[in-house]
């Protein structure tokens, strides 16, 4: 099975624009995220998707694979597929697309891996990851998403509530128990799939939460949720980005 890592590296961000190339103790977050990814086996290559010059004139430096993408994607799936689909016309194809988040400098190899390892399942179609919430701030952060699954693992809803609601709590706070559980970015679809996903429309739920994910569910796809004990941290704002700094 030949797998695609796709890091998708958008310069434009609302919250922190330059993001990909803020600098980490010496190195950019793009190649911390590239080489993290670069050192799973379980993947053929890895390639950052970008639309900004910038970013691509920055992994060229680091001897990076770089693909330079389209303004108009919405979506880190959208930039996926133009990458897949440009391979595919070079004539390399791929099974397997794992997109991995460009805001996650410390993302463990080994999460890389378990993702790859749910497709050894010919029925699963999309996979991602989750980690079981341990403090109440993640719980009621609205920026920490939550997911709740069936019991093979299915992915049931998405949300940036703290869900699944306790009756015995009432409307009072919610506090962590062992079935909440935060939803950690990454994905992975085999190639057909990914050319299906990008041809859905919008829809209420996704539009609510601002979370594409629940466009899949809403259409009718099933989304597989392997646990993870690996811990993922996001640079989403400069402020995020200090406390990784200074994290040790």
């Amino acid at each position: 099975m030949k797998i695609l890592g796709i890091i998708p590296a958008r310069y434009a961000s609302t919250r922190f624009p330059g993001k990909p190339l803020a600098v980490i103790r010496g190195k950019s977050m793009i190649r911390r995220v590239y080489e993290q990814a670069s050192a799973c086996p379980s993947l053929r290559k890895v390639i950052v998707a970008t639309d900004h010059h910038a970013i691509e004139k920055h992994v060229a430096g680091f001897n990076g694979h770089i693909f330079m993408t389209s303004k108009k994607h919405k979506s880190g799936t959208e930039r996926c597929w133009e990458v897949v689909s440009r391979l595919k016309e070079a004539g390399e194809q791929f099974d397997v697309i794992i997109n991995i988040q460009g805001d996650e400098p410390y993302i463990d190899p080994r999460q890389i891996t378990q993702l790859c390892e749910s497709f050894n399942d010919d029925a699963i179609k999309i996979a991602t990851l989750a980690k079981k919430i341990t403090t109440n701030k993640e719980l009621t952060d609205p920026n920490v998403v939550k997911v709740v699954s069936d019991l093979t693992q299915r992915a049931l809803y998405f949300s940036r509530s703290g869900i699944p609601f306790s009756r015995a709590k009432g409307l009072s706070e919610p506090t962590v128990t062992s079935w909440y559980f935060k939803h950690i970015g990454i994905y992975g679809y085999r190639s057909e799939t990914l050319k299906e996903l990008v041809l859905l429309k919008s829809t209420p739920l996704e539009l609510s939460e601002s979370l594409e994910q629940l466009r899949w569910l809403e259409h009718g796809y099933q989304v597989f949720v392997r646990e993870t004990e690996f811990e993922s941290i996001a640079v989403d704002t400069p402020a995020d980005l200090l406390k990784i700094t200074n994290r040790d």
